[in-house]
């Protein structure tokens, strides 16, 4: 995937998600008899032949509903409302430096969505050296997005650039985003939930991680797509998808193999 398609694909997985919600479960196993992980996105398969991201770990059904976790987005006259517009005006604001990042941010195609996360944990996670480590994240980051979607479907709600008839920090992405709905944020969802994986593959880096993953999500404010409150959310949805995880044996047998693979890392 390039790093162009990476928005664009996003904005399409709620279709996908109802295409693939006939799916069922599989049957709980123990981490002792789980196969081995896949690690190719051949064998892991695709959301869709259309949008080439590979399927999460969690069956449809399984997501965490954001529609049932998640408040309505803040109403008109509200405080919050009136803060979601003085982030925006904060966000127009910012220096240069903090536009360009989040620009960066923006692009989740892989690998560069992962980019800024490497440089704090100090090895490769996208060079072909640590597949476990990469199909681990790459994984996650479709489960927290697809979570997102149901309450994103429902509520609709207008992106910060298009109420207040501004521009964006990446103006390639805001054709599509004008017809995504704004809240949750799903890029705020994926930086989080990368976040939080990394923190199990780098404990001692969790500090820095959850910084990291906290400012990809203040990035979407600053860039005018997301209103504060969509990105508070999104992370809500992340931590939701990160905690049901945890309960995944095939995520849990590949999070022991992606943890083997970064204790080798030199």
């Amino acid at each position: 995937m390039t790093r162009r398609q990476g928005s664009a694909r996003l904005a399409m997985l709620s279709s996908v998600l109802l295409l693939t919600g006939c799916a069922t479960a599989p049957a709980p196993t123990s981490l002792s008899t789980t196969p081995v992980p896949p690690t190719s996105i051949e064998a892991v398969g695709l959301l869709s032949k259309t949008f080439p991201l590979p399927k999460g770990y969690l069956d449809p059904k399984s997501l965490p509903d954001s529609l049932a976790l998640l408040p309505p987005p803040p109403a008109e006259g509200t405080a919050a409302k009136a803060a979601d517009q003085e982030a925006f005006r904060d966000g127009k604001a910012a220096p240069a430096d903090r536009q360009a990042l989040a620009a960066s941010d923006a692009d989740l195609g892989w690998p560069h969505v992962v980019s800024s996360f490497e440089q704090i944990v100090g090895v490769s996670l996208s060079d072909g050296s640590k597949p476990h480590t990469e199909m681990l994240l790459r994984r996650s980051m479709t489960d927290a997005a697809l979570a997102t979607y149901r309450a994103k479907n429902h509520y609709q709600r207008v992106r910060p650039f298009v109420e207040n008839k501004s521009d964006t920090c990446r103006p390639q992405d805001e054709a599509m985003l004008r017809t995504d709905g704004s809240y949750p944020s799903g890029h705020t969802a994926i930086g989080w939930i990368l976040a939080l994986t990394l923190t199990d593959l780098a404990p001692d880096k969790t500090d820095a991680l959850l910084q990291r993953g906290y400012a990809f999500g203040q990035s979407r404010v600053v860039c005018r797509a997301h209103w504060l409150s969509d990105t508070t959310a999104g992370r809500v949805i992340a931590s939701a998808a990160y905690a049901r995880l945890q309960s995944d044996p095939t995520y849990q047998a590949q999070l022991a193999l992606a943890r083997a693979e970064m204790a080798k890392a030199p």
